[in-house]
């Protein structure tokens, strides 16, 4: 069995990826820094393993290596946001969505590759966001983070594909999450009236376009960006 390893993979679209990789018949590893019940309970409900550990501390995803060894497939989904203006956010907010949305994704695939290349195969999947396309107002240090992301799969794509690996990322557009939750209803319906489909992403169409490149249907695909926003950024 194939082991995939989910990072920030109790939140609303981590889950879905988990829930969806299992499906798959990947045994899932579930990364989670604080929500330790909900890690747990999906786990269970998966047969997968919790395993907590802070993307951002290098060591930490280190010494997780070493407890777990070679993964078949890296899933870098672990990611914060803050709505604030760019002179407004505070040095420790951004700081800190740096080194979890960016720092995080170069650590983990740092940290799991050398396993890939020594076996020649191996899949890295990154999420990045519609606004790492873009940029999004109020949103500058996050949209930032995920256009790195972009670049960084764009890069490290043409760097292993040599090894047999295959790195590639999906871009959410606007997903119905908890972290989306906050707008009103009259945002809401303004936000709804710019996707050309006419409705809401779930976690679940990001988890199947995340499936679909983790598969063999997709070995042919490597470096690209896969947008899943409706048509919302075209």
């Amino acid at each position: 069995m194939k082991t995939a390893l989910v990072t920030g993979g109790t939140g609303g679209i981590g889950q879905a990826i988990c829930k969806k990789l299992s499906a798959d018949g990947y045994y899932v590893l579930i990364n989670y820094l604080h929500s330790t019940e909900k890690a747990e309970l999906l786990a269970e409900k998966i047969s997968g393993k919790a395993v907590q550990f802070d993307v951002s501390d290098l060591d930490e995803v280190k010494k997780i290596a070493g407890k777990y060894g070679k993964i078949d497939l890296l899933i870098n989904n672990a990611g914060i946001s803050e709505i604030d203006l760019f002179t407004g956010i505070s040095t420790e907010k951004s700081t800190r969505i740096l080194n979890i949305n960016l720092c995080g994704t170069l650590n983990c695939s740092r940290v799991f590759l050398p396993a890939m290349i020594r076996n020649k195969s191996g899949c890295i999947i990154n999420i990045s966001s519609m606004w790492g396309q873009v940029g999004a107002s109020c949103e500058v240090d996050y949209s930032t983070t995920k256009a790195g992301i972009i670049g960084f799969t764009k890069a490290l794509a043409k760097e292993v594909a040599p090894s047999g690996i295959r790195v590639n990322c999906v871009s959410p557009g606007f997903i119905m999450t908890d972290m989306n939750r906050q707008f009103s209803t009259d945002e809401l319906s303004t936000i709804k009236e710019d996707i050309p489909l006419g409705f809401f992403g779930t976690p679940q169409h990001v988890a199947d376009a995340v499936s679909f490149l983790a598969s063999d249907s997709a070995e042919y695909i490597t470096g690209q960006v896969l947008a899943v926003n409706g048509g919302m950024v075209i």
